[in-house]
């Protein structure tokens, strides 16, 4: 069945459609690093990052990998500890793995040259319909559509759909859309500036209508109804969970673990942490000294230490897109430890000094504990 909203584009729409956000793009493009050249590597990168996260706070991030990994090939090459380190901060941290796993597949299969067509760079870790489209258009002038959340919501208001932005199937008749309208000379700007009119003036809220270079031919505009799209389903409220953390003391040095390769935060370090098993609410209404007794009975059945009298440190407190953490942080002094004494080093376990704890990556919510206890050492402690 055919798109009616397709083929009532006249070729004159189009290429009228075409010459006004070009125009528009031309003068009010940011300068932005990952538009310096059409290195596809580069571009890759830059859009890994970009997804779920702002421009702003990508910059800088993206400037200092660039830095350490040039090349395709010099990331290829790179530990993944160090890349999840340098990743730091950015969250989201399944994006580096598989833009790791990606740029090793692109050296081993196809001589370190991303590839330039959509069947065979789809087949690359971490890369789908957008990310191809992003690379093929603006690397190599491909006409492929490269469909974010800023086009979704661009196109969802120029042609009033009133599906959920959400499903598949929408998703599919927006790039079939965009498809129809992209130029054959220069898609890489028609792609950009669809996005950058998404970042710049198609705001989620409050759009600047009066700014905006395809007004004319914005459906929803002329219908009073901006406001009313994208339609989105509702957003389901991430679970509470309650959790405490230990930092564990010995010998001037203190205790940090790797996650497991699966899950939330795969392969980050962090500090010994214990999840709550029961209800959200029994959790809520235990006192601190509640919490502390459990503590002290999940790290005794976990490890093979004993300690002086603990203390609490502070809130451990993150929001991730289905989870809510709601928990605290605790202080311990080991005072014996035979079967794991400080000088032991394993892949998941260690004991770090404090000034070393910046050459691993933690995640976002044990961040704040890093920066809490290298302003301090076991000495200054009282217990």
């Amino acid at each position: 069945m055919k798109d009616e909203t397709i083929t009532a584009l006249t070729d004159e729409v189009i290429v009228a459609f075409q010459r006004a956000l070009l125009d528009w793009y031309g003068e009010h493009r940011r300068a932005l690093p990952w538009r310096e050249d059409k290195d596809p590597y580069k571009i890759w990168v830059s859009e890994v990052m970009l997804q779920q996260t702002r421009v702003d706070t990508v910059i800088p991030y993206y400037e200092k990998f660039i830095a350490r990994y040039p090349t395709l090939e010099d990331l290829a090459r790179a530990e993944e500890a160090d890349v999840l380190k340098l990743w730091e901060g950015l969250g989201y941290y399944a994006r580096a793995r598989n833009l790791l796993q990606g740029v090793r597949e692109v050296a081993a299969r196809y001589g370190g040259q991303v590839p330039d067509t959509k069947e065979d760079i789809l087949t690359i870790k971490g890369i789908g319909s957008y990310t191809a489209g992003a690379i093929l258009s603006i690397a190599y002038g491909r006409p492929v559509p490269a469909v974010d959340g800023n086009v979704l919501r661009v196109m969802s208001r120029l042609f009033a759909i009133g599906e959920d932005i959400g499903k598949t199937a929408t998703k599919k008749r927006i790039e079939a859309l965009v498809e129809r309208l992209i130029p054959a000379d220069d898609p890489s700007s028609f792609n950009q500036g669809l996005m950058e009119l998404g970042s710049l003036v198609c705001l989620p809220r409050s759009p600047d209508c009066p700014r905006c270079p395809v007004q004319r031919f914005c459906q929803a505009y002329r219908a009073g109804t901006v406001e009313v799209y994208p339609v989105k389903a509702k957003k389901v409220r991430p679970k509470p969970v309650g959790l405490a953390a230990a930092v564990l003391w010995r010998e001037g040095k203190v205790l940090i673990r790797r996650r497991p390769e699966d899950g939330l935060l795969a392969g980050m370090w962090e500090f010994p942490t214990a999840v709550w098993d029961g209800s959200f609410e029994r959790w809520q209404k235990l006192s601190r000294n509640e919490k502390l007794y459990w503590l002290q009975g999940q790290l005794r059945a976990a490890y093979p230490f004993q300690f002086s009298q603990p203390r609490y440190l502070l809130p451990l407190r993150h929001v991730f897109s289905h989870l809510k953490w709601d928990g605290e942080v605790y202080e311990f002094h080991v005072t014996s430890s035979d079967l794991f004494p400080a000088s032991a080093d394993s892949p998941e376990m260690r004991w770090v000094r404090v000034e070393d704890l910046a050459d691993f990556a933690f995640p976002v919510p044990y961040r704040n504990i890093v920066r809490h206890v290298s302003r301090f050492s076991e000495q200054n402690l009282e217990y």
